[in-house]
């Protein structure tokens, strides 16, 4: 394969793409220390026409994260807050009778925007949910039979807090299915944590969003989508995802396995994050780095797994050494 990636290398001009990737990691680290591989996943998503699902504790930058990458994209942002009590026409619109006109006028809801960040996603109920169903996989809602299409891009980054019970809902499998990737933000190491609170001393985090500069617009995103079609995979590629999907559904710590969509996703992802690393081909790698984000909301382990304490990481990582690797 190593003559093929030469001849590759120069069939897709990724300059411009290179150029403004490292524009937006470098703005967005004026203003958060640390969490690099979350926000190259979170490109990887907007890439790929996905969306992510970031959750961790509170107080390690969720919620910021996605306010700066709503700032380095000149595109309308908008933030939902979800609680127990909100219904689903505060999320997608109702219609409201016009007297002047005599009919009703449809007003549309905080969703028809291209970014939206679903803050603690998992505080609303499972029909307050069920309205994102169809605007995250299909890019529209129907109302009152009228379908209403969203400008692309679209995108949806939600937050949820693991460790809260009281006053939460699960997930249910089809909405976490609607999300590209589930990112786990951990705590930040020794020297990222130290750099915080020195960065925090000197006044330099009063108002990190005024930092940020815009350097990409939707437009230029669209065009980037484009190139993923150009994005070479080889045939021991497509092997070797078909390989790792079709185990997870007879692994032995598995009890329901990855779906077709998933082997898709986990492609068409791959196909992204090479891209965003300079390439225009599919390497084992990528699919290797993307395997864990992209299928662990998407697998259900065995009753007795969950209750030894394994994770669905764990789990992924153990299926990926069953699988061999293509040279």
């Amino acid at each position: 394969m190593e003559n093929e990636n030469m001849e590759f290398q120069s069939r897709v001009d990724l300059t411009k793409i290179q150029s403004k990737v490292e524009l937006i990691k470098k703005e967005i680290s004026k203003s958060l220390i640390g969490q690099e591989q979350m926000v190259e996943l979170i490109l990887t998503a907007i890439l790929t026409g996905g969306h992510v699902l970031i959750e961790g504790v509170p107080g390690v930058a969720k919620t910021l994260t996605a306010k700066l990458v709503s700032k380095v994209i000149n595109a309308d942002y908008g933030r939902i807050q979800f609680t127990p009590d909100l219904m689903p026409s505060d999320i997608l619109g109702t219609s409201i009778y016009n007297p002047k006109l005599g009919e009703f006028e449809f007003k549309k809801g905080p969703i028809f925007k291209n970014l939206v960040l679903i803050d603690e996603i998992n505080r609303a109920p499972a029909k307050t949910q069920s309205a994102l169903f169809e605007v995250m996989e299909e890019q529209q809602i129907s109302m009152d039979g009228v379908k209403y299409t969203l400008t692309p891009p679209f995108f949806v980054m939600a937050t949820q807090n693991p460790v809260e019970h009281e006053g939460t809902y699960r997930l249910p499998e089809a909405q976490l299915d609607r999300f590209l990737f589930k990112i786990n933000v951990d705590y930040p190491s020794m020297e990222n944590e130290l750099n915080i609170l020195k960065n925090k001393s000197q006044n330099k985090f009063d108002n990190p969003m005024t930092a940020v500069n815009q350097v990409i617009s939707s437009q230029e995103i669209e065009e980037f989508k484009a190139l993923l079609d150009d994005v070479v995979v080889d045939d021991v590629i497509y092997k070797y995802i078909v390989e790792i999907i079709q185990l997870s559904r007879n692994f032995h710590s598995v009890y329901l396995g990855a779906s077709p969509r998933a082997g898709i996703m986990l492609l068409r992802s791959a196909q992204a994050f090479a891209i965003l690393n300079g390439r225009d081909f599919v390497t084992p790698e990528d699919i290797q780095t993307l395997c864990v984000p992209l299928l662990s909301h998407r697998l259900i382990l065995t009753p007795e797994k969950e209750m030894e304490g394994i994770t669905t990481a764990d789990v992924i990582k153990d299926l990926l050494h069953a699988v061999e690797v293509p040279r």
